[in-house]
């Protein structure tokens, strides 16, 4: 299959679970308000960043070391084997600190936190696998299942008045569910499962060692800002603070399909070959990297405050939030293509210095500017440090593999996401002044896609590379 069709399939996957997600977050919001979702994402928050130590960059050795191609059911057992031991030592942990824990996050939740550790670590080994077999499409899929379930089991539960103690419960059971489907999946797509060697730890180990820190650089991208939050501010904001990262992370779903989607390709060619082999699809991953998140960045620069209004009157306070939080996620997708490539052709040394430029300076500036300015600090800490870390990124992958920065194709996009910005402002400015449809839920239906259909649109019209990347990866050849 095409690397552009599985980015296709992997895209549209998430984006379906993306819309079901929404749907489940927009009725717990309007049911039970932004203090529960607030305990629920902190909750979250805190078993994520447990979830580091839980794997200590297995993950990634994992996927690496499976894509491969040698020896995979060994390596399989090997890291499985490794994150259960660490799973029992932190769940100890949890129990250990558990009245600390339940103060800070503000409900009774260490006995659903040692699950949710659970799920978290099964998901990190079995995921990994998926990926390292170059079948990330059908682990995308499985994503859209599990939400798609937990969303179901969210209203559900909050419908019969279980609150908090729902979320928590839906999030276990879709995890597991979904967990079990993947794992049997990875069994029988494994040649075979058989007793790792000292060799095989040892290999493991060797990528781990720096891969480790790109975990905590995922985390902290995600939940700094959130875990940060928790100590200086109320539940509530955490959970306006968590819809507005929720609707600025939905932009880069394509960023990280294509991520996961070249991965692969990346670590076998450059097995094979020379690295220098891999510099079309490092090309590639740069000038579709932003094919969503430029005109995202624009759109949701507009329709913050509308966008907010959907959840309810009180999640509008995070509208300035909700912009810094969608140029925060721009500048990452584009970093994460450079970290991808680093890993893709085996030097996690470089990308372990990218993401430890980025945890210093996240840490410090979310400690510094949400102390000194509330969550709005949070935001700009995030945005700033990951604007750090690509300009290191760059240079290290620059250094090592020479490319031509997408430049044109890249500038394209930025007038494609103009042309569409002129539109969404005259719809908005219509809606406005004349209260046509009067509606905010449907304004918004209406104008998002209509918006995005001009983008397309604008960019095949003015883009031959385009047309041409788009025609290739369809069904059938279809002259653009």
């Amino acid at each position: 299959m095409k690397l552009g069709q599985i980015s296709a399939i992997s895209f549209i996957s998430q984006v379906i679970g993306a819309a079901v997600g929404f749907v489940a977050t927009l009725y717990v919001a309007r049911s039970i308000g932004a203090e529960p979702l607030g305990i629920y994402n902190l909750a979250l928050a805190v078993v994520s960043w447990i979830s580091i130590a839980g794997t200590i960059g297995f993950s990634g050795a994992i996927s690496k070391r499976v894509s491969e191609g040698s020896d995979q059911g060994k390596f399989a057992v090997a890291g499985a084997t490794v994150v259960i031991l660490l799973f029992v030592v932190l769940s100890v942990g949890f129990l250990i600190t558990r009245t600390y824990l339940n103060d800070y996050i503000g409900f009774p939740a260490t006995g659903f936190l040692v699950l949710i550790l659970f799920s978290n670590l099964a998901s990190a080994t079995v995921n990994p696998l998926l990926v390292g077999l170059q079948l990330v499409h059908l682990r995308d899929i499985l994503s859209t299942v599990r939400v798609f379930i937990r969303s179901v089991l969210h209203i559900s539960l909050i419908t019969v008045g279980l609150g908090v103690t729902g979320l928590f419960m839906g999030h276990i059971v879709a995890y597991l569910l979904i967990i079990g489907i993947g794992g049997y999946i990875v069994v029988r797509k494994l040649p075979e499962l058989s007793r790792p060697e000292e060799q095989h730890l040892r290999s493991l180990g060797d990528f781990a060692k720096y891969a480790w820190v790109g975990r905590l650089r995922g985390r902290m991208f995600n939940y700094t800002d959130v875990i940060v939050l928790g100590f200086f501010v109320p539940q509530s904001l955490i959970g306006i603070y968590s819809v507005a990262w929720t609707i600025g992370t939905f932009l880069s779903i394509f960023t990280g399909s294509l991520q996961s989607t070249l991965y692969p390709a990346l670590s076998e060619i450059s097995a094979k070959d020379d690295v220098q082999a891999v510099e079309n699809i490092v090309e590639q991953s740069l000038t579709y990297g932003g094919l969503f998140l430029i005109p995202g960045l624009f759109g949701g620069a507009l329709l913050s405050e509308r966008l907010l209004r959907i959840y309810g009157p009180e999640f509008t306070q995070g509208t300035t939030v909700l912009a810094i939080l969608i140029l925060a996620n721009v500048v990452m997708g584009y970093q994460s293509q450079l970290l991808n490539t680093l890993n893709g052709v085996d030097r996690p040394d470089l990308a372990f210095r990218v993401n430890g430029t980025f945890v210093v300076a996240n840490l410090a500036l979310n400690v510094i500017f949400v102390y000194l300015y509330g969550w709005v600090g949070a935001a700009v800490a995030t945005a700033t440090s990951v604007s750090i870390s690509l300009i290191t990124a760059y240079r290290y992958v620059s250094a090592i593999i020479n490319f031509d920065f997408p430049v044109i194709a890249i500038t394209k996009q930025f007038i494609s996401a103009g042309i569409m910005t002129g539109f969404v402002y005259a719809g908005l400015w219509v809606e406005n002044t004349h209260s046509v449809v009067n509606h905010n839920l449907v304004f918004i239906i209406l104008l998002v896609p209509s918006g995005a259909g001009v983008y397309f649109l604008s960019l095949l019209w003015i883009s031959h590379e385009f047309r041409e990347t788009v025609s290739q990866n369809l069904p059938d050849e279809i002259p653009l």
